[in-house]
């Protein structure tokens, strides 16, 4: 099973999204520290759950690396994460 597809794993079975989004940006950062031949090192992941409604950003980010804490360091070297509520994912033109 890819990273990638492990993040979705885990991600879904946690939070139950409405919209994951995951993208692989390792390509970005080759040469720099953490990177590994093949990718699957760096990601960036937008996620739109009712579980962060009346949740903090970094309570959010919390409930992410939570799910994601065996994977952390070791496949996943950086995790950018935009983590929204339905309502907020409405508003937002980026999605």
């Amino acid at each position: 099973m890819s990273v990638a597809e492990t993040i979705r794993r885990k991600l879904e079975e946690g939070l139950t999204p409405s919209t994951l989004v995951i993208e692989d940006q390792s390509h970005r950062h080759e040469g720099h520290a953490g990177h590994r031949p093949g990718g699957e090192s760096h990601f960036h992941v937008t996620i739109v759950s009712e579980a962060f409604n009346g949740v903090s950003r970094v309570q959010r980010h919390r409930m992410v690396t939570s799910l994601l804490a065996a994977d952390m360091g070791n496949p996943i070297h950086a995790l950018a994460l935009k983590t929204l509520t339905p309502a907020e994912a409405e508003k937002d033109d980026a999605l």
